[in-house]
């Protein structure tokens, strides 16, 4: 059964959007997409009307000639309008660890915070809110679209759950079942509850899309495991297939290249890479062969280490992506942020190392927004979301150009990419209808849920306080040793303290 909170949040907001279209009105930029040349656009001092969960009109004036009855007018006079933002790796369900990973490595997150250890922990309610909670971050952050590596799929109550939550968010989600050697839950039950599924599927949902997840490629390339996950990919025709790919010393080489020998990577399904930190040239060759994408997740790889070996040389290829956002921030343009200053650090380094001088800058605030909108929705095969063309979807956001932050732009895209953060959004809007009005979510009773929420993280925080940190010694699991990484020290003198953890 659904549950009955995220139920009654879901009928509130059908009928708190009672008007099937939306002019959003004189605003002063609307950052457009000419489909023909890939290129960004910006229409001054123009509005936008938004029919049912589509674009209708752009309009170079504040209010067209005529508009269709009980149409909802949005006066957004010193506003920029932008695409909505597409995350294309996260793990929503996680949302109860914020903060007491703070300082975690990538072989300390996954003895202690990955899907095969922390799942004792989360009853199918803890999975729920955390995963709704969650995706309400990403709303009121201005992601519009997610593609969720969903491995919270331990026990059919567990995986259901998530799903009700993604399906009670209001987000548009492709949600991925994730098939993996977890106790207790074998691959067989897993097809059997990921069947179950699809044949329930409500016909009505037009945000969440299935997909799957499954991270035992090269673990077991020839297996029944795999060749059962390709079948069934296949059979349902899945909105898109995810993996994790590392490579190099983490192991994990769940690459294109292993794709592509399974007879799998040239096919109707997206498949996306999450962060292929170790990709070779043959990978990135093959990605561009047959247009499958990488998710870089600029925020998390720098936090856990798993580095960008030769990621600058892929963006033609890539996607941006959240990935463990307890960790760190959830909204998409810091993570565009991060990834243009180091893309431009890593070219300049290349000439400044030959003691020469750049004349231009290697990379621009463009070529960032498009990669947290249009690259995300091309990684997913999707040319209706990340856009704002005549019939794209209508996910939509609304900055406030006279913030203190954004007071005095010029170029909305610079705007946004360089200095919004999250408090400038105004308005978020998903297949054209409000998620987010006048600076809050259009939640209702978003209080309740909060509350429901701070009950589940209470108590999974204090079982994680009680738990001893793993002792990382020796091999890591791939068969390479670890080692201490050097310390910071900011303070004169060696050793000058790590700080505690405050939890």
């Amino acid at each position: 059964m659904r549950h009955q909170l995220g139920t009654l949040a879901l009928l509130c907001h059908a009928a708190a959007t009672g008007a099937t279209s939306v002019l959003l009105s004189n605003a002063s930029a609307i950052i457009t997409f000419d489909t023909k040349t890939e290129a960004l656009g910006v229409l001054r001092h123009g509005s936008v009307l938004l029919d049912g969960d589509r674009i209708a009109g752009l309009y170079d004036s504040a209010v067209p000639n005529s508009l269709p009855n009980n149409t909802d007018v949005v006066d957004c006079t010193g506003k920029i309008i932008s695409p909505g933002f597409i995350d294309t790796h996260r793990h929503g369900w996680q949302t109860a660890f914020k903060t007491i990973g703070s300082n975690t490595s990538l072989a300390e997150y996954f003895l202690r915070y990955g899907e095969y250890v922390a799942n004792s922990y989360f009853t199918p309610e803890d999975v729920y809110i955390g995963q709704l909670a969650g995706l309400y971050e990403a709303l009121n952050a201005g992601t519009t679209t997610n593609l969720d590596h969903a491995h919270h799929t331990w026990s059919n109550k567990t995986s259901e759950a998530g799903l009700n939550a993604t399906l009670d968010s209001g987000a548009r989600v492709v949600w991925g079942y994730t098939f993996h050697n977890v106790t207790n839950f074998t691959m067989s039950e897993q097809t059997a509850n990921f069947r179950d599924i699809m044949a329930s599927w409500p016909s009505n949902n037009t945000l969440v899309t299935p997909a799957m997840a499954y991270d035992h490629w090269a673990s077991n390339p020839y297996g029944k495991d795999t060749q059962n996950v390709m079948a069934l990919a296949r059979e349902y025709n899945v909105s898109a297939m995810t993996t994790h790919y590392l490579g190099g010393p983490w192991d994990n080489a769940n690459s294109p290249e292993l794709f592509q020998t399974l007879g799998f990577l040239n096919g109707t399904i997206p498949c996306v890479f999450s962060h292929a930190s170790y990709a070779t040239a043959q990978d990135a060759k093959l990605l561009r062969e047959t247009n499958q994408y990488i998710s870089n997740t600029p925020e998390s790889e720098m936090h856990y280490g798993h580095t960008h070996e030769h990621s600058y040389d892929m963006m033609d290829q890539m996607s941006l992506g959240e990935d463990t956002f307890f960790t760190y921030s959830t909204d998409m343009p810091t993570q565009a942020r991060i990834w243009l200053q180091s893309a431009r650090y890593q070219s300049y380094n290349q000439i400044m190392s030959q003691w020469e001088i750049p004349n231009y800058n290697p990379m621009s605030v463009n070529q960032a927004f498009l990669m947290a909108t249009r690259k995300g929705a091309l990684a997913l095969r999707r040319t209706d979301l990340g856009i704002i063309a005549d019939g794209a979807k209508a996910d939509l956001l609304v900055y406030d150009g006279r913030s203190p932050g954004m007071l005095g732009w010029v170029d909305p895209v610079a705007a946004i990419i360089l200095h919004a953060n999250v408090g400038d959004l105004e308005h978020v809007l998903v297949g054209g209808q409000f998620k987010k009005r006048d600076g809050k979510l259009t939640v209702p009773n978003y209080g309740a849920i909060q509350d429901r929420f701070l009950e589940s993280a209470v108590k999974i925080q204090k079982a994680f306080r009680e738990t001893p940190y793993p002792v990382m010694e020796g091999n890591f699991g791939s068969g390479f040793p670890y080692v201490e990484a050097r310390e910071a020290d900011i303070q004169p003198g060696n050793g000058t303290g790590y700080g505690e953890l405050f939890v």
